[in-house]
Parts: structure tokens; sequence; C-alpha cells
């Protein structure tokens, strides 16, 4: 694959994955370090967001697909099954445009 291409695809799916209100609400849930999905969970409920669990990992799963979050571990949260605790994977997004072999 040529490498517009790839750049394209990575922009593709970053844009995909950006288009949603509710997803940069979850960064901005995310700015200060991890959260487990619950605490993600009520601070978006804190901004007004109307989000159900299930559309809440829907969401993440979507980040985690363009490499804008990811997985930082495990935390046991009142028992039940362990709940995912998510962090940022970039703070920044850079796509380029030309590779460096193309200088001319």
């Amino acid at each position: 694959m040529c490498i517009w291409h790839e750049n394209f695809e990575r922009f593709r799916t970053i844009m995909k994955a950006l288009h949603c209100p509710t997803r940069w609400l979850i960064i901005e849930c995310l700015k200060d370090g991890e959260k487990s999905t619950k605490e993600i969970l009520n601070c978006l409920l804190k901004k007004d967001e109307t989000i159900t669990l299930t559309s809440l990992y829907y969401h993440l799963s979507e980040l985690k697909n363009a490499g804008i979050v990811e997985i930082a571990g495990y935390r046991e949260e009142g028992g039940g099954a362990p709940q995912k605790v998510w962090r940022l994977k970039v703070r920044k997004i850079e796509i380029p445009l030309v590779s460096e072999d193309d200088k001319s």
C-alpha cells in the first residue's frame, strides 16, 4: 500500500472516531488521567450527556480502534466483574500529507 493511501486510511479512521460529540466528551473526561468505565460514565452524566453503559462501551471501542484511547488495566469496584480502566493513548494526532521520501 502506498504512503498516501495509508495516510488517508488513518485519517478516515480518526475522523470516523471523532465525528461524535460524545467521544470528545470522553476524551475530555480522560484528559487528567486514567478512569474506570464507571468513572467515565459518571463524568459524562455530570456533563449532562444522556448515555447508557452499552453505548459508552461502543464509543470507547471506536476510540480504541482509532488508537486514541487504550485499556490501562482493570480495577475491582464494589464486587462483581473488574472494571476496565481507560487512558488517552495520544494527546495529539498528526497525519503526514507526504512521506519524507517524496521530497523533490
